[in-house]
């Protein structure tokens, strides 16, 4: 049969559409690269018409440098400067809208938060002298400057240099307020940058009279207070309207260091300050030396407070607690029973500094932290720092530094969970994860071991070896759920060497995770806050009422192994120094990369403590590692705690000091004073617990305040009427 012609055609007439196309598009591409080519050519050729030579080149080259690197300038600007306004879109005035008095787990007064309280005066009613000194000291060149102060930046810049150290600071008193409301005292370069933004973003949002009475309202000023007129009425015992101006002269001294120049604690060198303060007045030309004389020559006396020390890195911690519970209450003047023990607190001060005097300067560490939780949840010390005064930032609940090995925990709680015991075997051998290939200390590997080995010796293969091989395709975030489940609030990066304790938590995180093992497994649900009341007595908030009950986090029996295995450490393992005398303890060590920070978190049946060590500019330490000054700053504290007390069992753990229960309090309490006095007359620091209650007397006050917890509520007997 004959093809058909129709059939032929279609071939032909798609194979001419399909060169039309091709046609199409290569001719359209040309011509658009030679209208291209031609329209750049006219560009190129109008734009030679300002084209600079001779000399008079180089300053255009620069100029055009200049715009090109400064629009990258103005990018990198604006990148950086959104962390910064995000910050500054929280609602940090309502913050200061309450007015908080703390009282400790007793009853007594400890402190006060918040701006209401301290009911400031306006800044046009303060005493001229006052702003002057202010001004003289702090800031200069305040009303003429629009927040960051260049001018004044190279001045001091140039007199450090000359004097050979820091001897005058290049901040603005706006600078000064940023990082009061927004920021921290941490020493860090995005600290920095984000303070400069803040403080164009006050500047452009405020008045100069607003800045300077912010910062006013909000310094603080030593002795627990915040603001110049809290300060007033605590150094001086009068209004801030009513100041002398040597008094002015004495507050203004206190901005940058109320530790060291707190008239109630230093008085020569507070008056030496002030003295300083007046001579800025007359270098400034705010006043003339007629006008000072007689402030130098009567210098102001500060009210006798005492010896009056505040928990305050506690109480600023306690009160963002209290802000999160109380930001719908509509009274904003309230009563807060906290948990901390104000014995406690002074003996973890005492073990914080002692060890920083003894060691600092063999070991070339200048801080330290520690958070100290009883078995239940209550926070009973805290210690942010060395020296409030000095700075307050709080290293125990906001500096995020590597745990080292005591992260393990996470590690090893996950693998008790999925069905290993303490006595399981692995082998500690080279591992390597990708291009990571973490070694063990010293660079040797003990072949065949046991688990409880494994962590009793810090062994760094181990772990790496359970989340690669034994945990599943996702062992790292298996990891990390376990951590936020031991209540570890900071985020956690995900990464291979997270196993090793690679990613920052906070003092605070590790203490609650550890309270899980004396809880048996179940949350240790931290808190500071007992009870919110108003003024009338009216309870608002009551934990034990309102809290939700622990949830289980670990197996019972997981939990059990876990302790088995951290009870053995503080005396076969890495923590020796650790052990507290006749009471059986548990805990890790943690020592990261070129020793910048080492740990000790532990615990007895009673407490769990975190204890870290380290600098703020994240120096290397001297080869100290978390068994030596953590571990004994551990056991200094828990000594101390344990002096007189019920002791409590660690779940799942036979005790070795069963006689240790058994002793007459009256006898542990003449061998803590004989060793108190030994101890005196070393020269050695004192930690003696004063007995105040037998533990007879303790235990029974327990149980009667429990009973009258869950006692049914009294009834108004019925009205009689009288006969007729």
């Amino acid at each position: 049969m004959a093809d058909d012609p129709q059939k032929e055609r279609e071939p032909r007439l798609k194979k001419h559409i399909l060169l039309r196309i091709d046609a199409w598009i290569d001719s359209t591409l040309w011509n658009a690269s030679f209208n291209f080519v031609d329209w750049w050519e006219d560009v190129t050729i109008f734009f030679r018409k300002f084209k600079v030579k001779g000399w008079k080149r180089l300053p255009v080259e620069l100029a055009g440098e200049a715009l090109t690197w400064g629009a990258v300038g103005m990018v990198a600007m604006l990148a950086l400067a959104k962390p910064a306004f995000e910050i500054a879109k929280s609602d940090w005035r309502k913050k200061q809208d309450f007015a908080v008095t703390f009282l400790d787990r007793y009853g007594n007064v400890i402190g006060h938060r918040g701006i209401i309280h301290e009911d400031s005066a306006p800044i046009d009613e303060l005493p001229d002298h006052l702003v002057k000194a202010v001004l003289a000291t702090e800031d200069r060149r305040f009303f003429d400057h629009f927040g960051i102060d260049f001018l004044g930046l190279a001045r001091a810049m140039s007199e450090n240099a000359r004097a050979g150290g820091v001897v005058q600071g290049g901040s603005t008193l706006t600078q000064q307020l940023a990082k009061n409301l927004f920021l921290s005292n941490e020493r860090t370069f995005d600290r920095k940058i984000k303070e400069a933004f803040l403080s164009l973003w006050l500047e452009a949002n405020y008045s100069k009279k607003e800045i300077l009475s912010l910062y006013l309202d909000r310094a603080y000023m030593g002795g627990g207070t915040f603001g110049a007129a809290a300060a007033a009425r605590f150094y001086f015992g009068k209004e801030i309207t009513d100041l002398t101006l040597a008094e002015s002269a004495m507050l203004a001294g206190l901005f940058k260091a109320p530790a060291k120049y707190a008239p109630h604690v230093n008085l020569p060198a507070a008056r030496a300050r002030a003295n300083e303060v007046l001579t800025n007045l007359v270098q400034g030309g705010l006043m003339t030396e007629g006008e000072v004389i007689e402030a130098r020559r009567n210098p102001a006396t500060a009210v006798d407070r005492g010896k009056q020390e505040a928990p305050d890195f506690f109480l600023d911690w306690a009160y963002e607690e209290v802000l999160k519970q109380a930001r719908d209450y509509t009274d904003h003047s309230l009563v807060v029973r906290t948990t901390i023990d104000m014995s406690l607190q002074h003996a973890a001060e005492q073990a914080v500094e002692t060890g920083l005097r003894q060691y600092g300067e063999s070991y070339r560490v200048s801080q330290g932290a520690l958070v100290m939780i009883e078995n239940g949840g209550a926070v009973r010390a805290m210690v942010g720092g060395r020296d409030y005064g000095e700075t307050q930032f709080n290293r125990a609940t906001r500096a995020l530094r590597q745990p080292g090995s005591s992260f393990k925990i996470y590690t090893y709680s996950l693998a008790m969970e999925k069905g290993l015991t303490p006595t399981t075997a692995i082998t500690d051998a080279p591992i390597c994860w990708g291009n990571w290939c973490p070694g063990n200390y010293g660079n040797s590997y003990a072949g065949r071991i046991d688990v409880q080995t494994a962590i009793a010796k810090s062994i760094n293969t181990i772990p790496v070896r359970f989340a690669k091989e034994k945990f599943g395709k996702d062992g790292i975030q298996q990891i990390i759920d376990e951590a936020k489940k031991f209540g570890v609030e900071t985020p956690i990066r995900k990464d291979v060497t997270i196993p090793l304790g690679s990613s920052e938590v906070t003092v605070m995180d590790q203490a609650t995770a550890y309270a899980v093992f004396p809880a048996g497994g179940y949350e240790s649900r931290r808190h500071g806050v007992e009870q919110i009341m108003d003024y009338d007595g009216k309870v608002l908030y009551d934990f034990s009422r309102d809290a939700p009950p622990p949830k289980r986090v670990l197996s019972e029996t997981a939990a059990a192994y876990m302790n088995q295995m951290l009870t053995r450490i503080p005396y076969v393992g890495t923590a020796r120094k650790a052990a507290v005398d006749g009471v059986l303890t548990a805990g890790k060590t943690g020592t990261t990369q070129a020793y910048r920070d080492a740990w000790f978190c532990g615990f007895t049946g009673n407490y769990a403590a975190a204890v870290w060590f380290g600098n703020d500019d994240y120096t290397s330490t001297n080869n100290m590692t978390g068994g030596s000054l953590p571990a004994m700053t551990f056991k200094m504290l828990m000594d101390y705690a344990h002096q007189g007390v019920e002791l409590r069992a660690i779940p799942g753990v036979e005790n070795p000091f069963p006689e240790a229960e058994k002793r007459d309090p009256a006898v542990v309490a003449e061998e803590a004073r004989k060793k108190a006095e030994d101890a005196a007359k070393a020269g050695l620091p004192v930690f003696e617990r004063p007995r105040l209650l037998s533990t007879a007397t303790s235990r029974l006050l327990r149980e009667l305040g429990g009973k009258m917890k869950t006692a049914p509520e009294l009834k108004a007997p019925e009205t009689v009427a009288e006969a007729g």
